[in-house]
């Protein structure tokens, strides 16, 4: 009897089947369990740091709530202060104008006339002042003329008592030696080497370049002029180089003073060159300003030796005067040199020989 296979039986390949889908399905329950876990741990630590931020942001919203009605207080107290302040200006204000107003009823005068009052004041101050400066003015005028050029100075240092400032044709030789830099022999040979602008910026040749500017502005307005500086050579300053200059041309003057400025002391003294070209104007001047410290270093030319002695220096300054021409006054402004001895005579005996002035101004002039 063939065997007959049972439908409603088993296998085993479907029970295996199941057992497998069920693990599969546990194991994705499981993932999907583990999974949920992590996410909701991780949501719940980030729900807590959310919260600690909002509560530390509205704790410092709370802060500055707290500060800003601070402020505001502050604010409050501050307007109210100036508002009184205010209040207490005003009164002020008001007390001054009421004060001014019974001075100027208890003067019986208006505030008008008051402020006339000062301005007349003002008007005759500045009166008095014009007439003092005319008065001053015409002193001068009477004296010596208008000055050729303003010289501005400290106080009225206007004075030189005995020095010649007339003639019709005045010669100004003003000595631009290295020894015009200082009045002592160690300050010269420092100064020697020394840049430039600091040469020319020398206490010594600023006073000599003061006394030029001096005479310049108190020679009469009719005369003539030349300036020449001179060491081992010669030099005339601005269009005195080509003829005289008339003292009243002002602009041919500030030309010369400024070359005059701008010069550097150096090198030796030759009088002989200076007095020689003296000779050699034509026309001829009749008074002569020598500005100078003491007696030559040098004569025609210049000497073979270095050094030069107190006699031979005294022999160059005798050959020098045996050049000037005849009957011209020479006045000389002497700036003493230290160790020169024998130029405060020389010079003396010259301008009693030619009927002129020696002085030696004081440290304050001009």
């Amino acid at each position: 009897m063939a065997y007959k296979k049972d439908r409603n039986s088993l296998s085993l390949f479907n029970l295996s089947f199941l057992d497998i889908m069920f693990c599969g399905f546990g194991a994705v329950v499981l993932l999907v369990l583990i999974v949920s876990s992590n996410t909701v741990r991780e949501r719940g630590q980030k729900h807590k740091e959310l919260l600690a931020t909002v509560k530390r942001l509205k704790q410092e919203v709370e802060d500055q709530k707290m500060l800003l009605a601070r402020k505001l207080n502050s604010l409050e107290e501050i307007e109210r202060q100036v508002t009184k302040l205010q209040g207490r200006s005003e009164m002020v204000l008001n007390k001054i104008k009421k004060t001014e107003r019974e001075t100027a009823s208890y003067l019986n005068v208006s505030l008008s006339q008051i402020k006339d009052r000062r301005q007349l004041e003002s008007d005759l101050k500045r009166l008095d002042q014009e007439r003092k400066r005319r008065l001053a003015l015409q002193k001068l005028d009477n004296s010596r003329g208008r000055q050729a050029l303003g010289l501005m100075g400290q106080g009225y240092r206007q004075y030189l008592t005995g020095l010649r400032l007339g003639g019709k044709r005045i010669l100004i030789l003003v000595d631009s030696s290295a020894s015009m830099l200082a009045s002592s022999i160690v300050s010269i040979v420092r100064l020697k080497n020394l840049p430039v602008s600091q040469r020319i910026g020398s206490k010594k040749w600023r006073r000599v370049i003061r006394t030029v500017k001096w005479l310049i502005a108190n020679l009469p307005q009719e005369s003539e002029l030349k300036v020449a500086l001179f060491n081992d050579r010669l030099k005339f300053l601005g269009d005195s180089a080509s003829g005289w200059v008339k003292v009243s041309h002002t602009s041919a003057l500030r030309k010369m003073v400024s070359e005059l400025t701008a010069a550097v002391p150096d090198r030796g003294t030759s009088l002989y060159k200076a007095f020689s070209a003296a000779a050699r104007l034509s026309p001829l001047p009749d008074n002569i300003i020598l500005i100078t410290d003491g007696l030559p270093t040098v004569g025609a030319s210049r000497p073979s030796k270095g050094r030069v002695t107190s006699d031979e220096r005294v022999r160059l300054f005798k050959r020098a005067v045996s050049r000037l021409p005849a009957n011209i006054p020479v006045n000389t402004l002497l700036f003493p040199l230290e160790g020169d001895p024998m130029a405060p005579s020389l010079f003396w005996k010259l301008a009693v020989k030619t009927k002129g002035a020696f002085l030696t101004p004081s440290r304050d002039w001009p």
